[in-house]
């Protein structure tokens, strides 16, 4: 008998809380009830069907976060179609290869980026853009228009195998993968991540993650199966993060911590701006130096750290509060794996290798994706000998903690040696000038590839590249320390879930140069 579908968490949430709050704008102040949700949701399921669009055809969603973007998830997950979240950097031809490559038709769209989907329209083979919110700008259908005259729908139970989202990841080189994932993966992720980290129709979880990013798929599918209130921020900007969490109250959040250090390097910041009983952060590496200032902050919040990626639903390991508390050697873990994870450190021949030994970090679990899409070459490598193979480096402990050092991708080999820019990040950001630092392999002739730091100060400081240098000695060894630095004025480029675009950083010391990637 069947139960990983998400008719079995939603339906009886909001035959439970029908009256309560379910998804508020923050931008707006509008609220829907989850009855009010449900039948939006259903009249968008039959508004879809008119436009041909079923169970298994992809729908593409290209806005900021709303609750209609919340309605349109849950339509695909009870039945409506498979929906397609557009990362909002994405340039004008990865959009046009996206929607082409998926078989995309329909296209929602609010006033910022309807002009761009607009623009590649015809090379994608959209047939309908449909516009939510207001906007003079170039649509077929508007949102309200779609679902005003229809009758709620709401189709029966799907199989657990149904896919449900086509998510492509950002792609580090060449074009965008499509990652398909079904109801079976996603509703175990959300069960996993449920049997750790308590929460209720009581809980307010504020949405602030792109709601394209895996970051908030737990969001979108958790906290209405729990019958909590999402309050939804359209876009991440400190001040009105800050504002949303004094006028909500919010005891739950997820956050990249990007987005973490934005916050309290504002100059308006006060604790009270970010204020959660529960704090979830992951998707890129959590700096020492940022860490070690928010703990002290913030004595009473539990701060979970997930580690997880697209393909994994999203989530394979946490670290917990006890952990945060008890500090030591537990800060720089990524965490302990999920309920159903089992983890493996191999090396490059898929060799399982001892405890504390770095390699590339490999994973079993029931919430992977079911293939790249139409990249049946790309799945099979990624899948081989029975392990996910996540890119990551990284090694476990006697205790099974997982510990990550850095991306295969972005480990520097100087001189024979490897080097983990997380690390050598981590010994410059504990620099109190330092605001955001990236670091790089560069070419040598000499070493290969040369350690090379990219900084930004904090507004006021100064320090030189000398200076950088010798304080990072007493964290890490000769070998490991930047040849170079130099320093940028501007924030360092950031993907639309944050995290910082190291290939755009390498680019130009690469150009005409072939670098081997690890």
């Amino acid at each position: 008998m069947k139960e990983l579908i998400y008719h079995r968490l939603l339906l009886p949430a909001v035959e439970r809380n029908a009256d309560r709050p379910c998804a508020t704008n923050t931008s707006t102040g509008a609220t829907d009830t989850y009855a009010q949700h449900l039948d939006k949701v259903g009249r968008l399921i039959a508004g879809l069907r008119g436009l041909g669009v079923g169970r298994g055809d992809r729908f593409a969603v290209m806005t900021l976060n709303s609750p209609e973007y919340l309605q349109m998830y849950h339509a695909a997950f009870l039945g409506g179609g498979v929906i397609n979240p557009l990362n909002l950097r994405f340039a004008p031809k990865e959009l046009a290869y996206v929607l082409r490559d998926s078989g995309t038709k329909v296209c929602f769209v609010d006033g910022i980026f309807a002009p761009l989907i607009d623009a590649v329209k015809e090379e994608a083979g959209l047939e309908h853009i449909v516009l939510v919110g207001p906007g003079d700008v170039p649509h077929t259908i508007t949102y309200d228009e779609l679902i005003g005259n229809q009758t709620c729908v709401i189709p029966d139970e799907g199989e657990e195998t149904d896919p449900v989202v086509l998510m492509y990841t950002g792609g580090t080189t060449g074009l965008p993968k499509g990652v398909l994932l079904d109801q079976r993966a996603e509703i175990l992720n959300a069960y996993h991540v449920m049997m750790t980290l308590q929460f209720g129709r009581d809980s307010v979880n504020m949405m602030q993650t792109p709601m394209f990013h895996a970051a908030s798929m737990f969001s979108v599918l958790g906290g209405p199966a729990k019958g909590a209130h999402s309050v939804i921020v359209p876009m991440f900007e400190p001040k009105a993060v800050m504002t949303a969490v004094r006028q909500y109250r919010p005891t739950l959040t997820v956050m990249v911590p990007t987005m973490i250090g934005m916050v309290l390097a504002h100059p308006d910041f006060t604790p009270d701006g970010l204020r959660f009983d529960d704090l979830v952060y992951g998707a890129s590496p959590m700096p020492q130096a940022l860490l070690e200032k928010l703990l002290p902050i913030y004595p009473e919040t539990n701060m979970w750290q997930g580690y997880g990626m697209t393909e994994s639903s999203s989530v394979l390991c946490l670290l917990g509060p006890d952990e945060h508390r008890a500090g030591t050697k537990y800060l720089r873990a990524a965490g302990m794996p999920m309920p159903g994870v089992v983890l493996s450190i191999q090396d490059e021949e898929g060799n399982g290798l001892p405890t504390g030994q770095a390699g590339e970090v490999c994973a079993r679990s029931g919430n992977f994706m079911i293939e790249y899409w139409k990249k049946p070459e790309a799945t099979a490598e990624a899948f081989r000998d029975g392990w996910y193979h996540t890119g990551d480096a990284g090694y476990l402990d006697s205790d099974g903690y997982l510990f990550l050092v850095d991306r295969v991708k972005d480990m520097i080999v100087t001189g024979g040696e490897n080097v983990y820019s997380t690390e050598v990040e981590n010994a410059i950001a504990s620099h109190p000038a330092v605001l955001q630092v990236a670091v790089i392999g560069i070419p040598s002739e000499q070493w290969g590839e040369a350690v090379h730091a990219i900084v930004v100060l904090r507004d006021g400081a100064t320090a030189t590249a000398e200076e950088l240098i010798a304080h990072s000695r007493d964290s890490i060894a000769g070998y490991k320390l930047p040849k170079s630095v130099s320093f940028r004025t501007e924030p360092l480029p950031l993907s639309g879930a944050m995290k910082v675009l190291k290939k755009d950083l390498r680019a130009p010391f690469w150009e005409g140069h072939t670098r081997k990637v690890n």
